[in-house]
Order: C-alpha cells, then structure tokens, then sequence
C-alpha cells in the first residue's frame, strides 16, 4: 500500500469547563465534544528517496499560519517507531481555520492514523492518543472521532451515546479567533460552567429542551470580547427557532443542533450570503 484518501473530521464543543490551569500552562478541562461530519479530504503518500515530508494545504486563507501539524505528528512517531520512510500529504480544507472546530489537530490525528496503517506499526488507538496528546489536546479526541466526554487537557476521553440524530448548522464570521488570546482573555475573567452529567443525559435519553438549558462554553463570553460578532449569529440564531446554540471551543464558529433538518436548511440559506456557513450531521461512530 503506497497511499491511503482519508476524511479528516470535524468536531463541535457542546460543553466546555475550565476546572483549572497547570503549573506548564495548560488548561485542565471537562468538555462533551461531537463529531460532525464536515470534514477536510487528505492524501498521504510514500515517497521515495526523499529527504523530507511535504504537507500541502489548499487553502490560501491560511496566509502567514504555520500549518505544521500533520508534519509534527510524523516526526513524533519516526522518534518512536524508529523509520526512515518519507510522506507527501496533500490537505484539501473544507473545515474554517481560527473556528473552534477542530480542523488542526483532526488532520494530525488521521495524519497518525494512516502513517500506522501505511508502515504496519502496530500501534494501538491508545498508543496513538498517548503520542497525540503532546502535540494537541483535541488530537486524543480525533483518533477514535467518537462522541465523548473529554477531560484532563482533553486527553481523557469516555464515549458517551446519542439517541437522537442530529443535524447541525455551522456558522463563522469572517473573523476568527486565536485560541491563545481567547484563553488569555478567559484568565482574567469569571468563566461560566454547565453540569456535564445533565448534558450527557440529556443526549442519552434525546431530551432536547434538558439540552438547549444545559449546554455551556466558558470560552464564549471572553471570544465574544474578542469578535462581538459570534454574539450576533447566536441572537439570529435564536431568533430563527433555535434552541440548541452555542459557540465552539475557542471560537469563532457557532454551532446550532436540531433534528429539523427542513429548519436548518432555511436559516442556512438566509445566512449564506452573511457568514460562512456549513450544513452537516452528527457522527454516532
């Protein structure tokens, strides 16, 4: 096998708890995160008799970003699995940069993934989270791209059921948001929290109204101080006729979550001409 076509998915945030800050830096967490199925497409190839990886992104909104991961994750399993062979990855980018959702660390996760299966290195989905976790704190999450509850800084991670199947809207301003400033910002303020057991259950027994009272971000309110503009997709949001709304991870994208795809479908095309918008459905495993 030479090379493997891969989807790389995305993730929403449907709650997230600060609990504490770490002596080196990070922040100590308890989120419930969902797959969705927006997804970027990679391509990654063996190559021969080359002296270096090569990962090329389609994208050339990325501008001045360094967009290394997939290559971190490489160098991370040579250190270990001890091999000379080299990649060419090819990233086409579908998922919004700077939105909370994920898009970087579930291209290093797949990136990891297809490595494994491409050089027969045996390792394990836990290996691999153990491996992730020191280069993303959202990589964990992505390997096995499961609905879970993640904790520690993300690395934590207990699969949780759904019952019912959600469809959601994606909606990102043009601005986007550094995960650095946002947490920065959330340092000096008094952070929201939500009860994780109530949001699981919730999603477990498709109580949707237990859901939309639940949910929380406690990075919403310091990215809104950042972009004001992710307030004002959640008011129209709301004012469409849904409930379940909330911004994800650090921003800036917004997620609304119903089971009326036909609604979604409407607010997506009034919107469209606004923001970036995406139309996509919960991934159950």
């Amino acid at each position: 096998m030479k090379s493997l076509h891969v989807r790389s998915y995305a993730k929403i945030n449907l709650c997230l708890n600060i609990t504490g800050k770490r002596e080196d830096g990070f922040h100590e967490l308890d989120m419930v995160m969902l797959p969705i199925s927006l997804h970027d497409s990679l391509v990654i190839d063996k190559l021969n008799k080359s002296p270096d990886n090569f990962v090329t992104v389609d994208d050339f909104s990325i501008g001045s970003f360094t967009y290394n991961l997939a290559t971190f994750s490489i160098d991370k399993l040579q250190s270990i699995y001890k091999f000379d062979q080299k990649f060419r990855i090819l990233i086409h980018k579908v998922i919004p940069i700077q939105a909370g959702l994920g898009g970087g660390s579930s291209n290093a996760a797949c990136t990891m993934k297809a490595v494994n299966t491409l050089l027969n290195l045996g390792a394990t989905d836990e290996q691999l989270m153990e491996i992730g976790k020191s280069l993303g704190c959202d990589i964990p999450f992505f390997v096995k791209c499961e609905p879970a509850r993640c904790q520690g800084i993300g690395e934590k991670t207990t699969p949780i059921k759904i019952k019912n199947n959600y469809y959601v809207l994606i909606v990102k301003p043009e601005a986007g948001c550094s995960t650095r400033e946002v947490y920065a910002v959330a340092d000096t303020m008094d952070l929201t929290s939500c009860d994780v057991d109530t949001v699981i259950k919730a999603l477990e027994e498709g109580d949707d109204e237990l859901l939309a009272s639940s949910i929380s971000n406690a990075l919403q309110a310091p990215a809104i101080s950042l972009v004001p503009a992710i307030q004002a997709i959640i008011d129209e949001l709301k004012a469409d006729g849904l409930k379940i709304v909330q911004m994800s991870g650090s921003g800036s994208a917004v997620f609304a979550l119903s089971t009326d795809k036909k609604l979604l479908k409407r607010v997506f095309k009034k919107l469209a001409n606004k923001y970036q918008v995406e139309l996509a459905k919960v991934l159950k495993k």
